[in-house]
């Protein structure tokens, strides 16, 4: 169910009184002791193999916070849906919210090795038209476009996945050629698994942002969860703003 407007503007009026008093009662405790439930949105690849296995000292580290995490790759409304932060890759577009950046994610062409001795290596990206690309539903921008460093190429594929971790399993079973953030794929890389395509033609990297509403205050417990998964994100390689190519 969604709330109607008149509801979603009532709910942010709520919350940010809400998130006033507890600015207040933050600022009587010298800002040294957070609190309270923190409500996180990121994509289900970064949550399920970044975030969870850090939580244990995120929870450790700040005893009173509590942390939902909700998972998927779908947009998320964060008014609406009461979430306090939303971890995405990409530029801000939305001038509700506000963005830190937390990260830096490059996006690689990657294929199993038997996929390559079956249907040949591509030396340009026109040639992806030629193979079986793995389509992402959910790409910013558009599907059927995967972007390089001189514009974006058609790609086609019987393959349509809406979920990254889907597609790195379809690749891994030889289904053609995915196009994937890299720390997504790193083990695979190391491990010779798959192998990274027209490295020659990749985009620079795209900042990783953690989102927040505009219009309330930044409580604590967000302030701190932003610092924690900064840090994060720098000692994983692939969302540390270093190449893996």
């Amino acid at each position: 169910m969604v709330a109607t407007s008149e509801g979603q503007r009532y709910y942010a009026n709520a919350r940010h009184a809400l998130d006033i008093i507890a600015q207040a009662e933050s600022d009587i405790h010298g800002q040294q002791n957070p609190h309270g439930l923190l409500r996180v949105a990121c994509s289900e690849s970064l949550g399920s193999e970044v975030l969870i296995g850090a939580l244990p000292e995120f929870l450790e580290r700040y005893p009173n916070v509590d942390v939902e995490l909700s998972l998927g790759d779908g947009y998320v409304n964060l008014v609406a849906e009461g979430v306090d932060i939303a971890i995405r890759g990409g530029a801000l577009k939305d001038s509700a919210l506000r963005a830190r950046r937390v990260g830096t994610s490059e996006r690689i062409c990657v294929a199993s090795k038997r996929y390559l001795e079956a249907h040949g290596r591509p030396q340009h990206p026109g040639e992806l038209l030629q193979h079986q690309c793995i389509i992402y539903t959910l790409l910013t921008g558009g599907s059927n476009y995967w972007p390089f460093k001189d514009g974006e190429v058609p790609v086609a594929g019987r393959l349509r996945v809406n979920n990254l971790d889907g597609i790195r399993r379809a690749v891994m079973r030889d289904f053609g050629i995915a196009y994937l953030p890299s720390w997504m794929v790193a083990s695979e890389l190391k491990a010779g698994e798959l192998e990274p395509l027209l490295t020659g033609y990749t985009v620079p990297g795209t900042p990783m942002n953690a989102l927040y509403a505009a219009d309330r205050l930044l409580p604590q417990r967000a302030a701190v969860f932003i610092e924690f998964i900064t840090g994060l994100f720098a000692s994983v390689p692939g969302l540390d703003g270093t190449s893996l190519l």
